[in-house]
């Protein structure tokens, strides 16, 4: 099964990772079991934001706090890329909770969509890009 995403939303995320060639780019994914229908580009708050990431802990939990009162569903997040391949790295390995939750890997031009299916692992998921 594939996610849907809007040719806009991705080129906004895509152009975001471009912007930023030094340090990989990170944020939050709402949606749905279908489609990724927005993101919240957050701080990266790494010790080494050239080489990993780290989501604003407190952007993070206000999104949690907000899908409990009824707001988007947080189904994932994205980050860049910077020098590498849009594949899981070893540290994104490390980092894996393996909940299910979509990763979206950016680089300056491309993107691919993995799912943690369980601690340290990663499936690919299709990335549907539509109008």
């Amino acid at each position: 099964m594939g996610y849907g995403i809007s040719s806009t939303l991705l080129a906004r995320l895509l152009t975001e990772a471009r912007n930023s060639p030094d340090a990989e780019v990170c944020g939050l994914l709402f949606g749905d079991a279908q489609r990724i229908g927005a993101a919240q580009a957050c701080a990266n708050v790494a010790t080494s934001p050239a080489r990993s990431f780290e989501i604003d802990p407190a952007a993070l939990f206000a999104a949690h706090r907000r899908a409990r009162a009824g707001g988007p569903a947080l189904i994932g997040h994205y980050h860049s890329h910077p020098s590498g391949a849009p594949e899981p790295s070893a540290r994104d390995a490390a980092q894996a909770m393996g909940d299910g939750a979509l990763w979206l890997i950016l680089t300056a031009r491309a993107a691919r969509l993995w799912r943690t299916d369980r601690a340290g692992a990663f499936e690919p998921v299709a990335l549907e890009v539509q109008d």
